[in-house]
């Protein structure tokens, strides 16, 4: 990688810069299956400064040619390109620590990193050396974590950020205690926090990830979409809004690693964080600027404002499911649990722009499809029934992030023959086959756009504290009342689409109304497709 192409970031200081990337919990599944992958996509499309090293911390007591052997099988997959994965693990350093806290170890690696310093800035004449702490470890162990960073390791030659892997918290109080033993010593010009996958333990076993992230693609196009599109602008309100569905569905279920999804449970897991940053992102106002230095904190700002806006949800707004067999999984002690598997939860956005308008999450394990979507169902055409003498099926927009990327408007046309009555059809975009079959590239990976947007110093896809705390004031006291209580989650089958009680109460909060006519082609077959 001796020729370096001219790229969007080229331009940016920090990449004449030198680099030095730690992973702490080196060793663990998520670095190898995730993070480190995704800093080889960075390096092998000249994303990263010429300049970089990368140390790995953890608490295994291996070599760095341990380390680069088991990382291997995970690079390979990303880059079939050997001598790339080469000049990259040869970047790559492992140094031991007896504990995530221990000062020793850290002044240790901080050495390591002066000594690379000093070599960048005698044969390369660069002298500004930024460091990036990535944490992937429980949370439990952030606090020491941090302080030995800042007292032991931080860059005294360029910038110091630390990217944060959630969980914070599973209620208001335990979010506001991480926020402040992190808040000791950082500030959130240092803190990029990631929200994204919560089960420490499901990450022992990813393979491809089904969780969102607002590093997404997809999810970063909403802002595109609401606010380059002058129509997509007029009809995002309460006027020609009936409802708005956030959904996600794994068709898995905890799969012996229940253990620690019991602790925790599907609102806490998905809604209460994933679905409900796509939300804050597709409903916010227009900030003042969407691209630039400060336009991560205005987009954060509006976020913010739509949380402020949403009252706590209230148990009757809540319908919870678990699937048939969820005590079987051997991981989990507690073999009467109210865990729910499933939850639907409806809740308003009092401002102007969106009062009245049932804004309705969904989500749910061991269900019949993997998928994630937005669908904005629009009110009745005005006079549809009486104009055509019969029912007119009301207008969506549904955007798909996974597992397909996809947008569609489904749109009224008339009925193909001799008959004049309205059918439903959709005008659409297929993401990656407009944009990257041709031409053999492909979208990059989520955590590949974050950690080089940590890089920029770009935070608007990261979570503000403000914004994680206003998150747990909406769900905490429901989630409060759900344990306190003991409620009984309703018992739906493995494969099926939930508890069978679920569609029936979604519609009527919601007011959604199904076509069960609608055929969805997808360029083979037609079929039914529902949310």
């Amino acid at each position: 990688m001796n020729d370096i192409p001219d790229t969007h970031v080229s331009h940016e200081e920090w990449t004449k810069e030198g680099l030095a990337i730690v992973v702490i919990g080196a060793s663990g599944d998520l670095a190898k299956k995730k993070t480190y992958p995704s800093l080889l996509s960075l390096f092998s499309d000249y994303l990263l400064p010429p300049n970089v090293i990368i140390y790995g911390y953890a608490r295994s007591n291996i070599s760095t040619a341990e380390l680069r052997e088991k990382l291997r099988p995970y690079l390979t997959k990303t880059i079939k390109d050997d001598d790339i994965v080469d000049d990259f693990l040869s970047r790559c350093h492992y140094q031991y620590g007896s504990d995530y806290g221990a000062s020793s170890s850290w002044q240790d690696l901080d050495n390591k990193i002066a000594e690379f310093e000093d070599g960048v800035a005698r044969t390369k004449g660069v002298s500004k050396v930024n460091r990036i702490f990535y944490f992937a470890i429980p949370p439990n162990v952030f606090a020491e974590t941090g302080e030995a960073i800042k007292t032991s390791c931080m860059s005294s030659k360029g910038f110091s950020r630390m990217i944060v892997e959630k969980p914070f918290g599973k209620d208001l109080e335990s979010c506001k205690e991480i926020l402040a033993r992190l808040g000791q010593h950082f500030d959130e010009t240092n803190l990029f926090r990631i929200d994204h996958y919560l089960d420490e333990a499901k990450l022992l076993s990813i393979s491809t990830s089904t969780k969102l992230n607002v590093g997404k693609e997809m999810v970063q196009n909403l802002m595109v979409m609401r606010f380059g599109n002058i129509w997509m602008e007029s009809i995002m309100n309460r006027n020609y809004v009936q409802c708005v569905m956030l959904t996600f569905k794994e068709p898995f279920g905890t799969e012996g690693r229940g253990g620690y999804f019991d602790q925790y449970g599907i609102i806490r897991d998905i809604i209460q964080n994933h679905l409900l940053q796509v939300m804050c992102l597709l409903c916010m106002e227009c900030p003042n600027k969407l691209d630039g230095i400060d336009a991560g904190e205005k987009i954060r700002d509006e976020k913010v404002r739509v949380l402020e806006a949403i009252n706590p949800v209230t148990l009757d707004e809540v319908f919870l499911g678990q699937y048939e067999g969820y005590h079987d999984d051997e991981t989990i002690t507690n073999k009467n649990s109210n865990c729910p598997t499933f939850a639907a939860v409806r809740c308003f956005i009092n401002n102007p722009r969106w009062a009245g308008v049932p804004i309705v999450f969904k989500a749910g394990k061991a269900l019949n499809e993997r998928k994630a979507e937005m669908r904005i169902q629009f009110k009745d055409a005005p006079a549809g029934e009486f104009l055509f003498g019969t029912k007119v099926p009301r207008n969506e927009l549904v955007i798909k992030l996974q597992p397909d990327k996809l947008i569609y408007m489904k749109s009224n046309i008339k009925t193909p023959g001799f008959a004049s009555a309205p059918i439903q059809s959709e005008l659409q975009v297929q993401y990656d086959t407009r944009y990257f079959e041709q031409n053999g590239v492909s979208n990059p990976d989520a955590y590949s756009r974050l950690i080089l947007d940590a890089l920029r110093g770009k935070p608007a896809a990261f979570v503000r504290s403000d914004e994680l705390i206003k998150a747990w004031e909406i769900f905490t006291p429901v989630l409060h009342c759900i344990d306190r209580e003991n409620v009984r989650p309703r018992v739906y089958k493995p494969g099926s689409r939930g508890p069978d009680e679920a569609d029936a109460w979604i519609n009527e909060k919601s007011g959604y109304v199904r076509n069960d006519d609608y055929v969805w082609y997808d360029g083979n077959i037609c079929r039914k497709t529902g949310f």
